[in-house]
């Protein structure tokens, strides 16, 4: 993915309040279907990772890409944005 495009995806961003988040423990199987799923229909969200949880900023941003096959397009404290292009339905068109 391109500077740009990044660019544009941690802008639409700005305007999500909603946040998916990761409690204490580490991700289970069922925390990663809900990613997917919102993925799937929203294509950018953003995650948040609760101070009682056992799994790193680092470990979650690489558990997701090999997952899910997402991107994550920034990381701000402990709040990530992620990105995966809908295969049913994309809505998101970005820049060259």
């Amino acid at each position: 993915m391109k500077g740009k495009q990044k660019r544009q995806l941690r802008a639409m961003a700005n305007t999500i309040s909603k946040r998916h988040l990761l409690g204490k423990g580490a991700p289970d199987d069922a925390f990663f279907d809900s990613i997917d799923k919102a993925l799937e229909a929203h294509e950018l969200i953003k995650i948040g990772i609760l101070d009682n949880s056992e799994t790193s900023v680092e470990e979650l941003t690489e558990q997701l890409e090999k997952r899910l096959g997402c991107e994550v397009v920034q990381t701000i404290g402990r709040v990530l944005v992620v990105y995966r292009r809908s295969e049913k339905n994309p809505r998101i068109v970005l820049e060259d």
